[in-house]
């Protein structure tokens, strides 16, 4: 690519004139506080991604057990900022998407009109992946803004060939990776793409490649330097989630499901797209308002249309191709990166007036976003509390912790309650809602609890849980600890309303030790 120049806008700051990034950025603080304000009164608990990042921010890590740092030293941020509320794994989801659709419109200046790239930002906006799923606080929904604005930095540094993008690209493409492995599936595409247009024939390339990977390196080093310490245990754990059980048939198996999945969260955008394209087909006349017959992929660049496709339907394709080969089994969530140029397809068929396109698409775009938020809030909510399913939206996590709270009271008076031994989620719902200062003991493992001194940790005592019967894993060591401590004793709890299942809480305390030192204040 080459640097133009001429009507179309090159960067987000030529648009001073233009309204259009006030309205994206007012859109997207609505949505935002749409699905958290939702989310936050119709869950009583997070999912179960959300409460492992909450966890897992108690300290500032250079990796954790099963995934890279990034996201949980965000989680500690915010954290630090608002406490532990059940809102915030649902606010810290939906601020990384939002984050990612800045870029996507940034991208969208850089070869068409704002109101263009606006009208392709809105309609990425409605995928699952950019509502629902981002609710979900985990490494694939973290991992949005950072894919999102290294396609933005290579497509500039490919057009300018000025080096500042390419060290740009190299920074955030390292934070990408710090967030999640699955980076490499992106990074691979775009060297697909250099290497069949051509652009690795050009030295400049080759010299930003270089600064970039220079970068790359100093950034992902100290967890590079973590990995090799403890034994490439996340690396493990994702080898581990690619295992296929059976043989080649369910591997084909996989790669439909993953499929069809991706087809299911990608449904509002085609409910968008269906919707504008009979709107065209109904009243062409007055929505073209000239002899204007070029649709706005016509209007582009060959260039900017050939990155559009290659890499924006390369990680999809690529995904399957690797799975096929290698023998991996596919998860759904796993595709979550790799439709965040799908907005801009929809302009091989759009063609006419901006204004009357930007605003159907922005009320379609609006119209689903409420019957999303609104539709899942209540499904989570009310529905699930009336029927009684086991859904952890309506798990009692601050009814089980009150009664927890106050055997702890009751066998060890004159010490507040510092930490609770259980898996995450089962620990994570007693220890945000007995107070911020409370600790998980994750599986009784230090390992998966670093924010934990061996020789200390346990002097202020500790709470074992489980439930024989519930939602959880139980590890031997968790069991372990449960049978050396000396105060035992059980209750029961009803999941929701009277139609759901009671299941049992089994507790177990190991009193404070004389070496316990008062909370620092």
């Amino acid at each position: 690519m080459t640097s133009h120049s001429g009507s179309v806008p090159t960067s987000f700051q030529r648009q001073a004139n233009s309204s259009t990034h006030w309205l994206l950025l007012a859109y997207l603080a609505v949505v935002v506080v749409l699905w958290t304000a939702l989310c936050a009164v119709s869950h009583k608990a997070p999912d179960l991604d959300g409460m492992e990042e909450l966890v897992w921010a108690s300290s500032l890590e250079w990796g954790y057990s099963k995934h890279p740092p990034l996201p949980s030293w965000l989680m500690y941020v915010l954290v630090e900022l608002f406490g532990r509320p059940i809102w915030l794994t649902f606010f810290a989801g939906q601020l990384v998407a939002a984050l990612a659709l800045l870029f996507v419109y940034l991208l969208g200046c850089e070869f068409t009109t704002p109101s263009r790239a606006l009208m392709a930002t809105l309609m990425v906006s409605v995928t699952m992946y950019f509502s629902l799923r981002a609710t979900i606080y985990n490494h694939n929904t973290a991992q949005l803004w950072s894919i999102a604005a290294c396609i933005w930095l290579l497509f500039r540094a490919l057009r300018d060939d000025g080096l500042s993008n390419w060290l740009w690209l190299g920074l955030v493409a390292g934070l990408a990776m710090l967030t999640k492995y699955s980076a490499l599936i992106q990074f691979a595409v775009f060297f697909v793409f250099m290497l069949v247009q051509g652009h690795l024939r050009r030295p400049a390339v080759w010299k930003g490649i270089g600064a970039a990977t220079v970068v790359f390196l100093v950034v992902i080093l100290p967890h590079v330097l973590w990995l090799v310490a403890n034994d490439f245990a996340p690396m493990r754990y994702a080898d581990n989630s690619m295992d296929v059980d059976g043989g080649y048939i369910d591997v084909l198996k996989s790669m439909v499901d993953f499929s069809v999945d991706q087809v299911a969260r990608m449904a509002p955008l085609f409910v968008l797209w269906l919707a504008l394209w009979w709107w065209q087909r109904r009243d062409a006349a007055a929505t073209l308002h000239s002899a204007q017959t070029q649709t706005y992929a016509q209007a582009m660049s060959p260039e900017a249309r050939s990155f559009l496709l290659w890499v924006g339907l390369g990680p999809f394709v690529m995904t399957l191709l690797v799975s096929a080969i290698l023998g991996t089994k596919l998860v759904a969530s796993w595709g979550t990166t790799f439709f965040i140029l799908f907005g801009f397809y929809a302009f091989w068929r759009l063609k006419g007036s901006d204004q009357v396109w930007l605003r159907r698409t922005a009320v379609v775009a609006i119209v689903l976003q409420v019957l999303m938020a609104v539709g899942y809030a209540v499904a989570r909510g009310p529905v699930a509390y009336e029927v009684g399913r086991m859904t952890r939206s309506t798990f009692p996590g601050p009814e089980i912790a009150a009664q927890l709270n106050q055997v702890w009271s009751q066998h060890v008076p004159n010490a507040p309650l510092r930490l609770v031994a259980s898996d995450t989620w089962f620990g994570g719902n007693v220890a945000m809602n007995i107070s911020d200062d409370t600790q998980v003991f994750i599986s009784a493992d230090y390992f998966q609890s670093p924010w934990l001194d061996p020789e200390t940790a346990l002097d202020c005592g500790v709470l074992v849980v489980y439930s024989p019967d519930g939602r959880g894993y139980w590890s031997s060591e968790l069991m372990a600890l449960f049978d050396k401590s000396p105060l035992q004793g059980e209750f029961k709890q009803q999941w929701s309303s009277d139609k759901s299942p009671i299941f049992t809480v089994k507790w177990a305390i190991k009193p404070p030790t004389p070496n316990c030192r008062p909370a620092a204040g």
